[in-house]
């Protein structure tokens, strides 16, 4: 069977993360990527991160299933082959900032002109309205203005990042999932089916991601405090110190903590007055931690881990990079793959997050060198060898 979206092209103008994150989802997903870079230049990121073998292995993983056209958009020729490839286009991804896309010429108007059924779909900080609209964006800003930063940490440590760039990506999942959203609408009115534009923000995303924090919030308007590895809503959560080293364990209803203080023969503090509620427990976290981890550094993290786990109590180790890449479950979900980049090598990057039973996610390509399908695509899109040279002479590809 066709991957899912097999036959749909997006033409994508992004650069640098939530953009091309989005964009490299829909190409998993089978979508014909065509992404539009500065000839010359290119994405930023092909120069970022680890390059080995000239391949920079963060581009490589981010635009795997794309082709690369090299076009001069500053230029009318090039903003001219921009309008004839989105004649034939499904999908539009942009991320530049709101308004940009107007001055280049390509206001909603004209865009429902060259195609009635794309589906524009914008990537920003903020939104393309609204007081914030015109502000530069990125990850760290988002990650303070949306309170996710100001929940993280501990009243010592002061408000913390993350270490991903999570609103970015955030952003371009939301970005993806609405384009797939628009297509199925679109789809389900046939061939009169309209085009729409989608929109995601990277502070949004990141506030919709608030879960019970925004909750507390919002229900009582007080400012939920930072708890740091502990849980905002339970006790006994958290990491805990077994003899050679930390633990995560995750007790979230009342009878997995039952199970875990059973196995700690710490079951009886389910009755103590002072802990037989989960408000008295939040009340008294700081003795029931004490508690709680006098007993395991009694055993190591491997002991503890096997019988917390049999006893169906959510625990793990804290992994490093190195050993979630080298964890047996991971490799298991292929989530490390292995892609062949004539050239270049091949560049370890991670899998697909989402498995299909009939249509699954694969590589059809590997991330492209910068213009490697211009003349292909432009010749496909009706351009004779005579005008493909006129262009690359007008130094417009």
């Amino acid at each position: 069977m066709d991957q899912p979206l097999a036959d749909i092209r997006v033409i994508d103008l992004t650069r640098i993360l939530a953009g091309p994150f989005c964009s490299m989802l829909l190409g998993d997903l089978g979508a014909d990527v065509i992404k539009i870079e500065t000839p010359g230049e290119g994405d930023h990121i092909r120069r970022q991160g680890e390059v080995i073998d000239g391949m920079s292995w963060y581009f490589a993983a981010f635009n795997r299933n794309k082709r690369s056209v090299t076009l001069n958009l500053r230029s009318d020729a090039g903003r001219d082959v921009l309008a004839r490839l989105l004649a034939d286009a499904d999908v539009l991804v942009e991320n530049f900032r709101p308004g940009i896309l107007e001055k280049m010429g390509f206001d909603q108007a004209r865009l429902q002109a060259i195609n009635p059924r794309l589906i524009v779909t914008s990537v920003n900080g903020y939104g393309s309205t609204g007081p914030y609209a015109d502000r530069p964006a990125f990850d760290f800003i988002a990650q303070a203005m949306s309170g996710f930063m100001a929940s993280n940490g501990t009243a010592e440590t002061g408000p913390l990042r993350a270490a991903p760039p999570l609103t970015d990506l955030i952003a371009g999942l939301y970005a993806a999932f609405g384009v797939v959203a628009a297509l199925r609408t679109r789809d389900q009115a046939g061939a009169e089916g309209a085009g729409q534009h989608v929109e995601a923000t990277m502070m949004g995303g990141m506030i919709s991601m608030l879960a019970y924090l925004a909750a507390a919030q919002l229900s009582t308007g007080q400012t939920p405090p930072p708890t740091g590895n502990d849980h905002p809503v339970a006790s006994p959560y958290g990491l805990f110190t077994a003899s050679d080293g930390p633990v995560a364990v995750a007790p979230s209803t009342p009878k997995v903590l039952a199970r875990f203080l059973g196995e700690l023969g710490l079951v009886h503090l389910l009755d103590n007055p002072q802990f037989d509620t989960n408000a008295k427990r939040l009340a008294r976290r700081s003795e029931l931690n004490t508690l709680v981890n006098e007993r395991m550094r009694e055993d190591t993290q491997e002991n503890w881990i096997e019988r917390l786990n049999a006893a169906g109590v959510p625990c793990g180790r804290v992994q490093s990079m190195g050993d979630v890449f080298a964890d047996p479950q991971v490799l298991h979900e292929q989530m490390v793959i292995d892609v062949d980049h004539p050239g270049h090598g091949t560049v370890k990057m991670t899998g697909f997050p989402v498995k299909f039973s009939k249509t699954p996610c694969r590589i059809n390509r590997p991330a492209p060198d910068l213009g490697a399908d211009t003349r292909t695509i432009l010749a496909d899109a009706g351009y004779s060898p005579k005008e493909i040279n006129a262009l690359a002479d007008e130094g417009v590809i």
